[in-house]
Parts: C-alpha cells; structure tokens; sequence
C-alpha cells in the first residue's frame, strides 16, 4: 500500500495542481513585499524555449544568407512572443487553471482530443529538435557518431531530472545558471568577431525587398515558429496558476483579492519580460554572430551547425570560440528538454486529467522523440541537422494558432476574467498578431504545395 501510494504525485491542498509543477512553498510563505522575489523563476523556464537548438539553427541560416537584415524578424517575434506569454501568465494567474485544463473545460467535447494530439505532435516535433541539437554539441566536443550523441542526450536529460527532483526552486536555479553560461559564451565570440553594429542597427529595420526571395518565407516561418512556441504558452500558465489568490470567503474582500492578483501579475510581468528579453538578446547575438563571421567573410549560407562551428576557428583565428560555441548550443539543449518535458506534464495532465510524475514522463517523451531522431540522423546524414531544425520550427509555427487563439478567446472573456480580461489595445494587439500569425502560416503552406 505504501509502494501505490508513493506512486502517487503529491497534489496542494487547495487545487488539483501536481506539486512538482507548484511554486515553492516559500512563495507563500515569504511577507508580501519578498514575494516578488519569491515569485521569479516561471519566466526562466519558458525563455529557454525561446533560444533552443531550433533557434540556432534558424538564426544562424539567416543570418550567414541574409547578414543583419532579418534581424527585425527575430526582434518583431520576440515581442510577439512576450505578450502572448504575458497573456498565457495572466490567464493562469487569474483563473487558477492552465491552458490545457481551461480548452478541456470550455471547448466542444469533439475538439479536445484533437487539441490534446496537435499539441503533444508539437512537443514531440519540438523535442527532436532539442535531442538532435544537443547530439550534434556533444559531436562537436566529444567527436562522437550523431546517432551516439542522441542517445547520450537523452541520458542526461534523465540526469538532470533525477538531480532535480528535489524541488522546482532548484531546477530553476540550475536553469538560469546554464541561460548566464550561454550569454557569456555569446559574449565572447561576439567580441572576437568584431560585426558591424551600424549594419546590426540598420537590420532592425524591415526590408521589404526580402519578400521577393522564395527561401525567405520559409524561413521567416521557421523564425517564427523558433521563437513563439506554442508548447510554453502551455507551461507558462501552468506554472503560474498555483500563484493565483484563493477567493474569499467573505463577501467584504473582493478588493483584498484585486491587489492580490495586482501583485502577482506585476511580479509574473517582471519575471516574464526580463526573461524573454534575455531570449531575444541570445537570438540577436547569433544571428549578428552568422552575420559577421559567414556572410561578411562571404562564406554563403551555412546550413548546418557542426558546419558553423568547424568554420569559426579559422574566421577567428582560434580553436577556443568553436568550442564555446558547442558548449552554448548543449546548454541550450539540454534546458530546452527540460522544459519541453515539463511542457508535456502540463498537457496531458490539463488535456486528458492524468496525472504522471515529471520522471515518468520524461522517459515517455525521450521514448517519443529518439525514434523519429535516429530516423532524422539516418534520413539527413552525418551533416544535415539544420534543414531537419529548421522544419521542425516550421511544424511549430503550424500548430500555433491551435494553442494562441483559444488562448486569446480566454483572456478576453469577461465572465472567466472579470475585470482582469484584456483591454481594448491590447486585445487589438494580440488579436492583431495572431492574424497575421495565421496568415503566414496560410502562405507557407501554399508555397509548400505549390513547389
């Protein structure tokens, strides 16, 4: 009986939240003033979504084709990418319910499941990518085999999830320490490559004229889909909505419970926006670092990454940035599977109300995604790891508006929201992205049937 009941995830006392994805118990126990603190880490998890192997791939072709042009691509995304995740945070905060439990409860019976499927296809898609992308790191360090460097991937991400199953506080930890290690490897190449930061200043502009290249929609898709990642808008709400105040009791304190909610949403706002910020300025600096060492040094498109990294030694005259290079790129692995499994918890349990321990079931999505990577390996060969990227960002893309608009049919219905639904500018806003989202979309796939 002991041995069942250990089995069992652990659920708070007053929702049907799983511990493991609750804040810690210091949030609530901390004055009000320290909770603000208490409160930072959700973003962290999320933006490492936001600059994972898919990114690389996307930026680095873009910008060793393009040099700083699609830079106002990455920049316009990213902002997109924080206002929906603002929205997904305020929702969960709010309703107390996630994403995932929010489309079970207000969606037709006959849609459910098939959300459930899109979704779990785009967290499967998006975990290929992450393995391969960490395989093709461990290759460039280790000079091992790629179908070698998929399975010692999966392996450490099973590490990393028996070394965190203390808590969430410490994963969080251990998260932003990896994110401060990749920005000082960013860093460091980029002082060495020496771009052209009035060229960089002048690809925050948009170009019209890049329109008329056929391989630029398809990849301004993959950015995209790179950078607003339907998956998190799941696992941000998630995370978030154990923050949410419990009502109260008495009719006298609805406005107890306003500031409440006022604090929180402030404290989730800061934590969402200074993480995703630190995202963009990761997925800039790769994008100025192709820019400057491959396009400037007019060595074409580089459409793979080990390809990138073995051309870095002799553009900078040094062994050393090339490794820094693979040790950035296993980082951002690694934190992405990480949080694409956490990602995967919070669907399945919000979609279907099972519920499976963060251990379990990131032994489901490795068992999930190594198949379709060995095949990806096998398919693409020892060096086509890029194009295999970057589609997989494209299929992201794809599946967003599934997760985005029902989204924002939520956090715009007043009798779910209350005085907490969006305003009139930005409803406008996301509204207004999310159509031109959709739009994309509908031009890529056009221009895939047509060619």
């Amino acid at each position: 009986m002991r041995r069942a009941l250990s089995n069992i995830v652990p659920l708070n006392r007053f929702t049907d939240i799983p511990e493991e994805l609750l804040p810690t118990r210091a949030v609530f126990a901390a004055a009000p003033r320290r909770r603000v603190f208490a409160m930072l880490g959700p973003g962290a998890l999320v933006a490492v979504g936001y600059m994972d192997p898919g990114n690389w791939a996307a930026a680095l072709v873009g910008g060793s084709r393009y040099g700083y042009r699609l830079l106002a691509a990455i920049v316009l995304a990213s902002l997109l990418a924080m206002l929906l995740q603002w929205i997904a945070a305020r929702v969960g905060v709010v309703t107390g319910r996630d994403l995932a439990q929010l489309c079970r409860e207000r969606s037709p019976r006959w849609a459910v499941i098939p959300l459930w499927l899109a979704s779990e296809v785009a967290i499967v898609g998006c975990d290929v990518a992450e393995v391969v992308g960490s395989a093709v790191a461990l290759q460039m360090l280790l000079h091992v085999p790629l179908w070698l460097g998929v399975l010692l991937a999966a392996l450490m991400t099973m590490a990393f999830f028996l070394a965190g199953r203390r808590g969430r506080r410490r994963l969080e930890v251990a998260v932003a320490a990896l994110i401060a290690l990749v920005v000082a490897c960013l860093a460091v190449q980029l002082a060495v490559a020496q771009p052209d930061w009035g060229a960089a200043a002048r690809g925050l502009v948009p170009d019209p004229a890049l329109l008329r290249d056929a391989g630029v929609l398809w990849l301004a898709a993959g950015i995209v889909g790179a950078t607003v990642m339907p998956h998190n808008l799941y696992l941000h709400s998630a995370l978030v909505k154990g923050y949410a105040p419990p009502s109260p009791r008495r009719q006298a304190r609805p406005a107890m419970r306003q500031r409440a909610v006022a604090r929180v949403l402030k404290a989730v706002g800061i934590d969402s926006v200074a993480s995703l910020s630190l995202a963009l300025l990761v997925n800039a600096a790769l994008l100025i670092l192709a820019a400057a060492v491959f396009h400037a040094g007019h060595a074409g498109g580089v459409d793979d990454l080990a390809a990138a990294q073995r051309l870095l030694a002799p553009a900078l005259h040094a062994r050393w940035p090339g490794v820094l290079f693979a040790l950035a790129l296993l980082c951002c692995g690694v934190n992405s599977m990480l949080t694409v499994t956490l990602a995967g918890q919070a669907v399945m349990e919000g979609f279907l109300g099972l519920r499976m321990s963060r251990l379990r079931r990131a032994v489901l999505t490795r068992a999930l995604a190594l198949g379709p990577a060995l095949f990806a390996v096998a398919a693409y060969g020892e060096h086509g790891s890029a194009p295999l990227l970057v589609a997989s960002q494209v299929l992201l893309s794809l599946q967003l508006p599934l997760a985005m608009l029902p989204l924002l049919r939520f956090a715009c219905d007043r009798g779910l929201m209350g005085a907490w639904r969006l305003g009139p500018v930005a409803g406008a806003l996301a509204w207004s992205g999310a159509l031109l989202l959709v739009a994309l979309n509908v031009a890529l796939v056009w221009q895939w049937l047509a060619g």
